[in-house]
């Protein structure tokens, strides 16, 4: 398959890439395209092309999608934080240039598999205890709104055979690798990198704060899952919310110290950010991973597992 790949340059892209030229894909990969707002790192691999290409340009949509396209993974996008202070850009990248390659894929390659990453930020508000893939989306952050733009346009475009829509809600994922990020949970990775590294993090919303955690192992895996379902066994709602563990920030870190000791665990420091907290918030913490499971997508264990992936295949400087 030929296969493209935006936000290529960015942390879950470069691994999904990784994921993706591996023996052990579940995709068979005959070329991939690699893009990003600057040029992704090459690859020896004579399947891989890497463009710098920023997807709000007006010929973008048309230089990354070709009629011999078969799968696109969208990941390409402005995080929450800086979409919140930024509303022109976050609509812009977030959802203007996804319009602009749905459309190009409509015209160009009708059949094309678009894979599309959302969040678990659509959802907001009065929600119920526990979410799933078909309760409202009622977002309360503009990264949230702008998601849940794209995945109602999705939707609708699949409904007319312009194009074979799958889109994944994310929960937060972590543990990232690297630095901190523009998202506002970007503190979930960090309470445990920064320590792992012996570095103070600054953690800016109470240990009862619940989340949805992901790995990015799983993550990965399971956004290369969805374009392997057959074209019709997401509708009519072509949304799934990838399964994910509950834990509040203090579980969390109880889970770092059980993995590196208290040592760790005294340099994770809380100083309250009120636009973090208000955003964080209205996330849901529990969704029905029901269907997610059935449709052969995969959960972690732990987060005590999540940790120790992270340290074996990630840290440099080990426990």
């Amino acid at each position: 398959m030929n296969v493209v790949v935006t936000g290529a340059g960015g942390f879950l892209g470069s691994r999904l890439a990784n994921a993706l030229l591996s023996k052990n894909s579940k995709l068979p990969v005959a070329r991939l395209v690699l893009v990003d707002l600057q040029e992704p790192p090459s690859y020896e691999d004579p399947r891989v092309t890497t463009l710098a290409i920023n997807i709000t340009d007006s010929s973008a949509a048309d230089r990354i999608i070709q009629s011999d396209v078969h799968v696109l993974f969208h990941l390409a996008a402005v995080l929450s934080g800086q979409a919140e202070v930024d509303l022109d850009l976050g609509l812009r990248v977030n959802f203007d240039a996804t319009r602009a390659l749905v459309d190009t894929a409509r015209r160009k390659a009708p059949k094309l598999r678009f894979v599309y990453t959302s969040t678990v930020g659509v959802f907001g508000g009065n929600l119920p205890e526990v979410i799933n893939d078909l309760t409202a989306v009622t977002p309360e952050n503009s990264y949230g709104t702008e998601k849940a733009m794209c995945e109602l346009l999705l939707n609708d475009y699949s409904r007319h055979g312009y194009v074979d829509a799958r889109v994944v809600r994310l929960p937060t994922v972590s543990v990232r690798a690297g630095t901190a990020n523009a998202a506002v949970t970007s503190f979930a990775s960090g309470i445990v990198r920064e320590p792992l590294n012996g570095e103070v993090c600054i953690c800016p919303v109470d240990t009862k704060q619940q989340l949805l955690v992901t790995s990015p192992y799983t993550v990965v895996q399971n956004i290369i899952h969805a374009a392997t379902l057959p074209m019709d066994v997401l509708r009519p709602w072509r949304v799934v919310n990838l399964p994910g563990i509950c834990i509040s920030v203090g579980e969390m870190i109880e889970a770092l110290r059980e993995v590196a000791g208290s040592e760790a665990v005294s340099l994770v420091k809380f100083k309250r950010d009120e636009m973090i907290e208000r955003m964080v918030a209205t996330f849901p913490s529990k969704w029905d991973n029901t269907r997610a499971l059935r449709l052969g997508f995969d959960v972690d264990k732990s987060f005590v597992d999540i940790i120790r992936h992270y340290i074996r295949d990630d840290l440099k400087r080990k426990v």
